[in-house]
């Protein structure tokens, strides 16, 4: 049987003058090899994209993280600087996208980024530099060269009893790595909080009534997804779910 397919929002970026449509390669690495799937990269349009078309050729969606920030005009804020960096293709690709994957029952992976377009796209609001609000700490990457350690797992989210990531990470203390300036501020109407950090910043989310899996993390289970288990864990359920709706469709 051939692997399920799971779309991948690009980024829009410019190197040495030239325009890409990039994905990072640790989201689709882990796509491969922890959800046993083959990735299907969807460029950065601002127009142009045709999200059923996306949609019937593939099996799930995977958000992934980025650099940029969704647009605060998207949740009824004015944007300023400390808000960017911006991309209006990323955004008018991945938006869409999510909102269309969870009307169709298209499972749905959300990322870093992801997480924040998903509570932006079903009505929520973001906060930019969490660090700067009284009782919140610092979830920046640390500014090191050496990548596994900017990664490094060393937090912890409490996951929330009977939610639908206790079954898949275990209820109680996780240890993660979560890397954000970022975070949800007003969560969406249609989302269920699934984990939080000690001091209350959201770090994971689940859609309510969703017809498939549909879960959003603001850390990094891609980066560590070989060794990592909470990590491979996540990825494995979203696989898990990939090809059950893949079957469905047979």
């Amino acid at each position: 049987m051939s692997k399920p397919v799971v779309a991948i929002p690009c980024d829009f970026r410019e190197f040495d003058g030239n325009v890409w449509h990039v994905a990072a390669h640790q989201y689709v690495r882990a796509a491969v090899e922890g959800s046993g799937v083959m990735p299907f990269l969807i460029p950065a349009l601002e127009t142009g994209n045709d999200i059923d078309e996306v949609l019937d050729r593939v099996d799930g969606v995977l958000a992934s993280g980025a650099r940029s920030n969704v647009h605060p005009s998207l949740y009824g804020k004015q944007a300023t600087d400390a808000d960017g960096p911006f991309d209006p293709g990323r955004d008018a690709t991945s938006l869409p996208l999510i909102r269309r994957a969870l009307d169709r029952g298209v499972p749905l992976l959300a990322i870093c980024r992801g997480i924040q377009e998903l509570n932006v796209a079903l009505g929520g609001t973001l906060a930019t530099e969490i660090q700067d609000q009284p009782g919140i700490w610092d979830h920046r990457k640390p500014d090191v060269p050496e990548l596994d350690v900017a990664y490094g797992i060393r937090q912890d989210v409490i996951v929330k009893e009977g939610s639908c990531l206790a079954p898949v990470l275990g209820a109680g203390r996780v240890r993660v790595n979560s890397l954000h300036r970022q975070a949800i501020a007003a969560t969406a109407p249609r989302l269920a909080v699934e984990a939080v950090a000690d001091d209350g910043t959201i770090e994971a989310v689940s859609v309510i009534g969703a017809k498939a899996f549909a879960v959003g993390v603001q850390w990094h289970p891609e980066y560590w997804v070989k060794t990592d288990t909470p990590s491979a864990s996540l990825f494995r359920a979203f696989g898990d779910a990939v090809r059950a709706y893949k079957e469905a469709k047979a």
